[in-house]
């Protein structure tokens, strides 16, 4: 199966103007550089490693600021840098993105930031989660490649993601998650009323199960998001480094932390930032990639403590279940681009976590999943061993909805007073005099 990329613009009969040409030309392995047309592939054939969408800098430099800002109020503004989804009748897509970027002058005033902090809160996203970016690429990539089904192997938001996207428009999907997942993203994922697979093992076992289902002839007609067709998913993620840069007046933060489970995420926003530098869109300036990882599973962040080039598998354990990939398939590259930006990684507990939850919705109104706690507690963490610059302008990421992973805050938040239905009780227990 074979994407065709359209050589001129085409007219848009769901929006005023037209269609922008599609800048992708080919996939390139990130090892050894080979080419190949826009497949449904994500390993090279010639040295099995990881394909990545190759664009024509020509094309992206044509795409300007009004452009973009003339689209629509989702991702798709940014089509004229994206691998697919250029005409609107393509798409498979919730429409997610232009999520909001929270300043976080209370948070910044309690660690010491002087500045300014960022939270660009993706759990604002139609699922709730960063997720829907990538599977809104993902799924508009599979239509084109001509699969009639959907699937993939999550930690809960990916399933949660996939699912809807198919309930919206028909599809067929099939969602594999651990069975020890949290309740609300099982939940969540089979309320779709799709396929929904609780396999009794890791996160790591279930993407080897799905990448052995992908070589059958039951699942030919299947495109799994995070494997056959992850280079375009992975593409997704960029619009997140396109959005804070857009929020903040066209320009790039000096420092980022991203939470890390397979590390993509990090690298496509360090990828999203030299992207507009390079199509001058944005100024070209420096910035510094930080990453965050759950103790319970940080094989990056060892192999950076260790200056290793190679991530070790580890056994994932902890409640930042999210993050929890213990064999992470984009970790080199992650420690590249956090390497490359004189960046740092750091890891936390699961106390920490859970209080990097409480003080980001203490003093944003911001409420985080375990992997936003992850970020927020690591953020701490770096300001206080030196690693990030307090003076410097600081964007944090929560990736997905708290209401998602509720069981570690209940031991530790309720009700604050319980009393009688009446003044006298209420005066009792010191809320009136």
């Amino acid at each position: 199966m074979t994407l065709t990329a359209p050589g001129s613009v085409q007219a848009d009969s769901h929006a005023h103007g037209p269609v922008p040409p599609c800048p992708a030309r080919g996939l390139v392995c990130r090892n050894c550089g080979a080419t190949f047309g826009l497949i449904a592939e994500h390993a090279c054939a010639e040295c099995f490693g990881p394909l990545e969408v190759d664009y024509d800098p020509e094309l992206m430099r044509a795409v300007t600021r009004e452009q973009i800002e003339a689209g629509p109020q989702n991702i798709w503004r940014y089509a004229g840098l994206l691998p697919v989804g250029q005409d609107p009748a393509d798409r498979v897509s919730l429409d997610p993105g232009l999520t909001p970027l929270v300043r976080a002058d209370r948070l910044a005033a309690e660690l010491g930031l002087t500045g300014g902090l960022w939270v660009k809160d993706d759990s604002a996203n139609p699922t709730h989660s960063f997720k829907d970016r990538v599977v809104s690429l993902a799924a508009t990539a599979a239509k084109r490649l001509g699969y009639t089904k959907i699937a993939c192997a999550s930690t809960g938001n990916l399933a949660n993601s996939v699912a809807a996207h198919a309930a919206r428009v028909g599809l067929p999907s099939v969602v594999f998650i651990p069975s020890d997942l949290e309740p609300g993203k099982v939940v969540q994922s089979a309320v779709y009323g799709q396929t929904l697979v609780a396999v009794d093992g890791s996160y790591d076992d279930v993407n080897r199960l799905t990448s052995e289902l992908a070589e059958t002839d039951e699942f030919e007609d299947t495109a799994f998001v995070n494997q056959n067709v992850r280079p375009y998913y992975a593409e997704g993620s960029k619009t997140v480094g396109y959005e804070i840069a857009e929020q903040l007046g066209w320009r790039i933060p000096a420092q980022v932390v991203i939470p890390m489970a397979s590390g993509s995420l990090l690298t496509k926003v360090d990828k999203a930032f030299r992207e507009l530098a390079a199509a001058g869109i944005v100024e070209a300036t420096e910035w510094t990639v930080f990453g965050a990882q759950s103790a319970g599973c940080d094989p990056i962040a060892t192999a950076f403590d260790n200056g290793w080039d190679v991530v070790k598998p580890v056994k994932p354990s902890g409640i930042a279940k999210s993050l929890n990939i213990g064999n992470p398939a984009d970790g080199p590259y992650a420690l590249d681009a956090i390497r490359r930006t004189g960046g740092s990684v750091g890891r936390v507990g699961d106390e920490a976590i859970v209080q990097g939850i409480r003080d980001l919705a203490r003093t944003t109104g911001v409420f985080a999943e375990t992997a936003g706690g992850v970020t927020v507690a690591v953020l701490r963490q770096l300001v206080e061993d030196g690693r990030l610059d307090p003076a410097k302008e600081t964007v944090v990421l929560n990736t997905g909805e708290g209401l998602k992973t509720l069981d570690p805050l209940e031991p530790v938040v309720g009700p604050t007073h319980r009393v009688e239905p009446s003044l006298k009780s209420v005066r009792q227990a010191g809320l009136i005099g």
